[in-house]
């Protein structure tokens, strides 16, 4: 099937209310995206923020007549006649082959795989995490994702306890099991991400080491001999207490989800409880690692 789509330049006051007319007009989806390279880092927790200058993207059929929608929202007052906007033709693929064909099996350290499903596995005898992109952050792809898993490999977990605080789509924690540890519990305050970490452990048959919690339901005196947290900066401070109080004392720790510029304010302030290490980065991203005192 073909398909059009009509992309409009709008004050982020109006991006919703521009979504919605647009939806009335027979629009089958709607984007949101950055017009003028404005990143948003951290928003609050249960806020969807858009940024000043968003472009609206409305897809439709390629039957529909786009004149008569745009006569229409010429009549809208905060956009007006002769508003800017541009029409393109969107071309007709298989939308899940090329979503699929993006994702390939990607390599960690020296014995660590993240795979997709649907990839034949490359080095069966390596440590091999199978998981899919879903609906909870973390596929390994991500700068922050990858600094934890790089940094999970080069650990000697045998034995150890490992908390994931923060675990989205159980990612590290199911790395970590896979790589020795004994016992490893995942956090977070989302329950799609339980529900994301659960399916996901089923499917790397480590269900029976990994224990999932919400903040509120977690054992209390909770305490491990690693804890990785790759959250962002923000909450990282915020948490900092609870999260030193999780790591035995000579345990390890690893934070990221932090900002180059990020990073030296939140190790300044974790040293209160752990001998920090150097920072280690990759692009804009850094990883943060210390022993508890």
């Amino acid at each position: 099937m073909a398909w059009i789509q009509l992309r409009i330049h709008t004050h982020r006051d109006n991006a919703d209310m521009l979504g919605d007319l647009l939806m009335d007009q027979g629009s089958v989806s709607i984007t949101y995206e950055d017009g003028q390279d404005e990143p948003i880092f951290e928003p609050k927790l249960g806020e969807t923020p858009l940024w000043q200058d968003t472009v609206v993207v409305a897809l439709f059929d390629a039957g529909t007549d786009l004149a008569l929608t745009i006569e229409f929202l010429e009549s809208m007052p905060f956009l007006g006649a002769g508003f800017s906007h541009k029409i393109e033709q969107v071309e007709d693929k298989d939308w899940v082959r090329e979503w699929m064909d993006s994702f390939h099996p990607i390599q960690f350290g020296q014995r660590l795989w993240i795979c997709p499903s649907w990839r034949p596995i490359p080095d069966p005898e390596a440590v091999n995490v199978i998981l899919d992109p879903g609906l909870a952050f973390g596929t390994g792809t991500h700068p922050t994702t990858a600094l934890c898993l790089e940094w999970l490999d080069s650990l000697d977990l045998a034995d150890k306890e490992v908390i994931d605080f923060g675990c989205g789509s159980g990612i590290l924690a199911i790395a970590a099991i896979k790589l020795g540890a004994k016992k490893v519990t995942g956090v977070d305050i989302d329950y799609q991400a339980i529900d994301a970490s659960t399916a996901n452990a089923e499917r790397n048959d480590v269900a029976d080491k990994l224990s999932l919690y919400l903040p509120e339901d977690q054992p209390e005196n909770l305490q491990a001999d690693v804890l990785v947290a790759n959250i962002l900066a923000g909450p990282l401070k915020e948490l900092a207490p609870l999260i030193a109080e999780k790591v035995k004392t000579g345990g390890q720790l690893a934070l990221s989800g932090l900002l180059r510029e990020q990073a030296q304010d939140v190790s300044d302030f974790y040293s209160q409880w752990f001998d920090m290490d150097p920072a280690c980065h990759k692009e804009d991203w850094t990883r943060l690692n210390g022993t508890k005192k």
